[in-house]
C-alpha cells in the first residue's frame, strides 16, 4: 500500500505507462496481423484469416471508441475527437476491404496501427521517465 506521495505518484505513473504499453502492443500486433494476410494473400485460407485479423482490428479500435466517449474520460476533447475520426475511418476502410479485399487497402490500417502505436510506446517510456528520476533523487 503506498505510503507517502511519492509512492502514490510512482503508482499512478506504473500504471498509466502500462496501459498505453498494453495499447501498444496490441496495436503493433493488429498491424502485424494484417501485414501478414496483405503479404500471403495468394495463400489459402486467406478468407480466414482476413476476416480474423479485421475483426481483431476492429474490436480493437471499438474498445478505443468506447473509451473516447466515456463522459469522464481524462484525455482532452480535441484527442477524443481526432481518435474518434480515425476510427470512423478505420470503419470504413474495413468495410471496404470487406466488400472487395484487395491487399493494398490494408495498408492505411497497418501504418494507422503502427503510428498511434509508436506514439503510445514513446508516451509509456516518457511517463516511466519522471518516476524513475523522482526516485532516483529520493534515495
Amino acid at each position: 500500500m503506498p505510503t507517502t506521495a511519492l509512492d502514490v505518484y510512482q503508482s499512478v505513473q506504473r500504471v498509466a505507462a502500462t496501459g498505453r504499453q498494453l495499447e501498444a502492443t496490441l496495436l503493433f500486433k493488429a498491424a502485424r496481423q494484417l501485414e501478414t494476410v496483405a503479404l500471403t494473400w495468394e495463400a489459402p485460407e486467406r478468407t480466414v484469416r482476413l476476416r480474423a485479423a479485421l475483426d481483431y482490428n476492429t474490436g480493437l479500435w471499438s474498445v478505443f471508441q468506447a473509451s473516447m466517449e466515456e463522459p469522464d474520460s481524462p484525455l482532452p476533447r480535441e484527442i477524443r475527437v481526432n481518435v474518434l475520426q480515425l476510427v470512423r475511418f478505420i470503419d470504413r476502410r474495413t468495410l471496404e476491404v470487406t466488400m472487395a479485399p484487395v491487399p493494398a487497402k490494408l495498408q492505411a490500417l497497418i501504418d494507422i496501427n503502427r503510428q498511434i502505436a509508436m506514439g503510445l510506446s514513446v508516451s509509456a517510456a516518457e511517463a516511466e521517465a519522471p518516476a524513475q528520476a523522482v526516485k532516483g533523487a529520493a534515495a
